[in-house]
């Protein structure tokens, strides 16, 4: 199966060649434009959920790599995460085995946590960020929020570029119109980054 995104030559009976575009192409490069600004959102996302704040958020811990049994896996395959108040997180392994290596791999992490066994659970309490954390979480809060920018303005570009194949094919106002809709687009995953940022180091401000 495959699908026509651009125009294709057609001939009539008198071999006369005429160009036929598919109705579908303009919403086709919309499409494919917003799936990969979603894309960079979901980066952007996954990003900033690395960053620990003052804060206790389940996905904190979510890309922490554990390895038990001789398998890496991911902590939220292997745990459940909850927060037990604002300063404080509960890790529940499915196997109660796998505490230690939960309890090794979180301290080795970057977070700066030291979580001490409950029973057949962690409690994990959050530290006050220093204000040397503070900056260094800002800072990369404003580089992943420029990486997300970046891939939405290339997925800007190349809608832009499928457009332009479309020169010679299309109205005038048909060409305006779709750059016009992609050129909104665009703003508005920029403008969702941002704010998603602005919300971040307002989180990390916070402690």
């Amino acid at each position: 199966m495959f699908m026509v995104i651009g125009p294709y030559i057609l001939e009539d009976e008198a071999g006369v060649s005429t160009i036929e575009v598919p109705p579908n192409v303009g919403p086709n490069i919309k499409a494919s434009a917003m799936s990969q600004m979603e894309a960079a959102m979901a980066a952007l996302s996954t990003e900033l959920s690395k960053l620990r704040t003052g804060r206790a958020s389940p996905g904190m811990l979510d890309h922490i790599i554990v390895e038990t049994g001789g398998i890496k896996m991911p902590l939220n395959r292997i745990a459940v995460v909850s927060v037990m108040d604002p300063k404080t997180l509960s890790v529940n392994p499915y196997d109660p085995e796998t505490l230690k290596q939960l309890e090794n791999a979180i301290v080795s992490s970057p977070l700066g946590l030291n979580p001490k066994a409950d029973g057949e659970r962690l409690i994990a309490v959050i530290p006050p960020l220093t204000k040397e954390h503070m900056q260094a979480m800002t800072k990369l809060v404003a580089k992943s929020c420029e990486d997300a920018r970046q891939s939405i303005r290339r997925a800007r570009q190349k809608a832009m570029d499928a457009i332009k194949k479309l020169y010679s094919s299309l109205p005038k106002d048909d060409i305006k119109r779709l750059e016009k809709e992609v050129d909104d687009l665009t703003k508005k995953f920029i403008k969702n980054a941002e704010d998603t940022c602005k919300a971040k180091e307002k989180e990390i401000s916070q402690g």
